[in-house]
């Protein structure tokens, strides 16, 4: 079934998508119209998987701080790799935050600073990005701000120079690569989170120019929660019912390890990954936590699911069906950036890599030992399961969903806009081959693509020719329209990702507040970042 479905290319690479709009004159967004779910090609796995909802759903543990005093929270992690029995009876290679995928989840409270530490113990150097975090430029996470490994060759040598680091790296020859403000390298790395910024769930990892999408691959991911004291008093789910759940896909090789195309897999020198998936890497083997196609025993009660789609390239639309094919609504309360203003009912919902979504959902009404399954309504095969819920016993719940979720959300009008920009997510060339550009232009970390006044309004038309998942540092955003017409039930809320659907031009209007500097705005489709689509963002 597997090779059917790869055979199929259930979606076109972007080879396959240039050819065909050379061969037949169409435009990318006709072209692509007839396989409107995925942007990405599938690997299959080669070794045989399990059945599903058979293992247990792992809950991330909370990382406890190393220090709470003088008002701020202090956190160590060390990058490290270890092995971890994924598959039952497989034992595959990771890369890691403190030896666990996903790495441990840090909770916060809003408006409390927190500090962590990274240190680098893998054979590669990293950068740590907080998706979604109001963080200052020096913590953010640029792709060439690394933490270097102590044991990476030469490593005092390239703490002297910027460029020999990028030599050794394989970029040289890139533009801008010989621009030495274009690097800081340190081997091990404060990140100072002030935590000014609504309660939601973040997540955190490596974002390492060229080489992100192989990391993430490898497990360099993990939770953030920012709580505070207003969200605490709604009487949501809380507890053993508030269940983080990072989405993501993978596929295994005959040795049990992550099969990650690669054209280097040292990922030391030459970045890119093989000619069939530069328009996305499609795992088959579905993991909610690190788990695959996990079961999780639930009292019949509501649970607050805060849900995070880590995948490279994959678009999920989940819904929930019990064995009886009875649907269960998921009642969305949040968004990338924090509660909704309302609740938002959903029979099936979308999410994009790097969208998260805060909803409910209420077993109350089904029977002790019966199931309820997550099936993902894009996939097919073993990709169209996700996890499952069995509901063990009866409970009592006085959790609740208010009305009135919060009233802090930003009411930016166009008339507050200063400037109204175009800017188009593209496939094209890239130093000669096939790659993903923005406005024209791959990502030159010397180049200023966008400058903005620190505490100006804009509205951004993102314009797609395939499926790109659009993510701004630092802001959080509303959308305004797509393709002149209202914004989705789902795009409710303040968001920092959005995803464009073919041929699609979506309007969003932010703030850019908070700080000055260098930020980024890019495609979370990890091969389209990787190879190109990137661009900076400088708040003067």
């Amino acid at each position: 079934m597997r090779e059917h479905a790869v055979s199929r290319r259930r979606v076109l690479g972007i080879g396959a998508t240039l050819g065909l709009m050379a061969a037949t004159g169409l435009s990318t967004s006709a072209a692509l119209a007839r396989r409107p779910s995925f942007t990405g090609a599938e690997l299959p796995s080669a070794v045989p998987l399990p059945p599903p909802f058979e293992v247990p759903l792992p809950i991330p543990a909370v990382l406890k701080p190393t220090s709470t005093s003088g008002g701020v929270d202090r956190y160590e992690i060390t990058q490290r790799e270890a092995v971890a029995h994924i598959l039952p009876g497989v034992r595959t290679p990771l890369w890691t935050y403190e030896g666990t995928f996903p790495g441990p989840t840090i909770e916060s409270r809003r408006g409390r600073p927190i500090t962590v530490t990274h240190r680098n113990e893998l054979p590669v150097p990293t950068v740590v990005h907080l998706h979604g975090g109001r963080t200052p430029a020096d913590s953010d996470g640029y792709p060439t701000d690394l933490v270097l490994p102590g044991r990476w060759p030469d490593s005092a040598e390239m703490v002297r120079g910027a460029h020999d680091m990028h030599a050794m790296s394989g970029m040289q020859g890139m533009p801008g690569m010989q621009d030495p403000r274009a690097v800081v390298t340190r081997l091990a790395r404060d990140y100072t989170f002030p935590m000014d910024q609504r309660p939601t769930l973040l997540w955190y990892h490596d974002h390492r120019m060229d080489f992100t999408a192989p990391a993430l691959w490898r497990g360099l991911a993990g939770l953030h929660i920012v709580r505070d004291d207003a969200e605490d008093e709604l009487g949501l789910p809380a507890g053993t019912r508030e269940l983080p759940l990072m989405i993501t896909d993978r596929s295994f090789a005959a040795d049990g390890s992550l099969h990650y195309p690669a054209l280097d897999p040292t990922l030391r020198e030459q970045p890119g990954v093989q000619e069939p998936y530069l328009a996305g890497l499609l795992g088959d083997v579905i993991l909610v936590n690190g788990a695959p196609w996990p079961v999780h025993e639930v009292d019949a009660a509501s649970y607050r699911l805060r849900i995070l789609n880590a995948s490279n390239a994959r678009h999920y639309e989940l819904e929930a069906v019990t064995d009886d094919a009875e649907r269960l609504d998921l009642v969305q309360i949040g968004a990338d950036q924090g509660l909704l203003a309302a609740p938002v009912t959903h029979g099936r919902l979308p999410i994009a890599p790097a969208e998260r979504y805060d909803a409910i959902i209420d077993f109350s009404g089904v029977p002790v030992g019966a199931r309820v399954r997550i099936v993902n309504r894009l996939g097919t095969g073993p990709t169209r399961d996700v996890m499952a819920f069995r509901v063990a016993r009866r409970g009592t719940d006085d959790s609740r969903i208010p009305a009135t979720l919060s009233t802090d959300l930003p009411t930016w009008q166009r008339s507050d806009a200063a400037n109204v920009r175009d800017i188009a997510f593209r496939a094209g060339q890239v130093h000669g081959g096939h790659g993903w550009l923005i406005g024209g232009l791959p990502f030159d970390p010397a180049r200023s693509d966008v400058t903005v006044g620190l505490g100006d309004v804009e509205v951004w038309r993102l314009i797609a020719d395939v499926h790109h998942p659009v993510h701004l540092h630092l802001v959080g955003f509303r959308v305004l329209s797509r393709s002149g017409r209202p914004p989705l039930p789902h795009d409710a809320g303040l968001k920092d990702t959005i995803p464009l659907r073919p041929g699609e031009a979506v309007e969003i209007i932010t703030r850019f507040d908070g700080y000055r500097g260098r930020y980024l705005f890019h495609c979370h489709n990890a091969e389209h970042e990787d190879m190109g689509m990137m661009a900076n963002l400088e708040i003067i």
